[in-house]
């Protein structure tokens, strides 16, 4: 069995499910919530495309090197998975180091600041460094996307550094990547801080 095989994280606010078509309509919603395939920085499948995006992360899944999640909001009271609010993935996997990425991250608008992003990212890291024995993670965005890079930068992971005119976007214009990394030396001490913000929501 493959070391990055699918598997549910449960957290305090969120589920992270193995990504499944059964999932569709769910993700869907979730992107309709705020519309978030019009932000041009980022790349959230418009719903028509939905179906389409949900079977490339799986055949990425496929050949080793992407392991997609679903996001789901956590009951409060039961514990259960319940309502769809977006996608995560390890992504960019090098088994042999290991090391991985999380990336591909996006959630619905009404659960933006509530404590959702930082829980996925808490389990996320704390399987790759604590499970999969990862040496490090690494997350990238947009320059452009000034909330992401406050949110990666208050996870506690540092940037790396600036890959000019990396990617190109959709809409055909050149994206400047910012790399961030957390190492496996540096995992404590960001665990302990993901840990007491979590801890201030309640």
């Amino acid at each position: 069995m493959s070391l990055f095989a699918p598997v549910t994280l449960s957290g305090r606010y969120v589920v992270l499910e193995p990504l499944s078509l059964d999932h569709h309509d769910g993700l869907v919603a979730a992107a309709y919530d705020g519309e978030l395939w019009n932000l041009w920085y980022t790349s959230v499948p418009q719903p028509a495309e939905m179906r389409a995006e949900i079977e490339r992360r799986l055949s990425l899944q496929e050949s080793g090197k992407m392991l997609p999640f679903t996001t789901r909001l956590k009951d409060p009271v039961t514990g259960e998975p319940g309502r769809i609010i977006g996608m995560t993935t390890y992504m960019n996997i090098d088994a042999c180091v290991p090391r991985v990425e999380i990336g591909s991250t996006w959630n619905a608008a009404s659960a933006q600041g509530t404590g959702t992003n930082p829980d996925s990212k808490r389990l996320l890291l704390g399987h790759a460094f604590e499970a999969l024995g990862c040496v490090a993670v690494e997350f990238r965005t947009h320059w452009m996307n000034i909330q992401s890079r406050e949110a990666i930068a208050l996870l506690g992971a540092k940037q790396d550094g600036i890959l000019r005119a990396h990617t190109r976007m959709v809409d055909g214009s050149l994206r400047d990547t910012v790399v961030f990394s957390v190492l496996a030396a540096e995992w404590p001490q960001v665990r302990n801080g993901l840990d007491y913000r979590l801890a201030k929501k309640r």
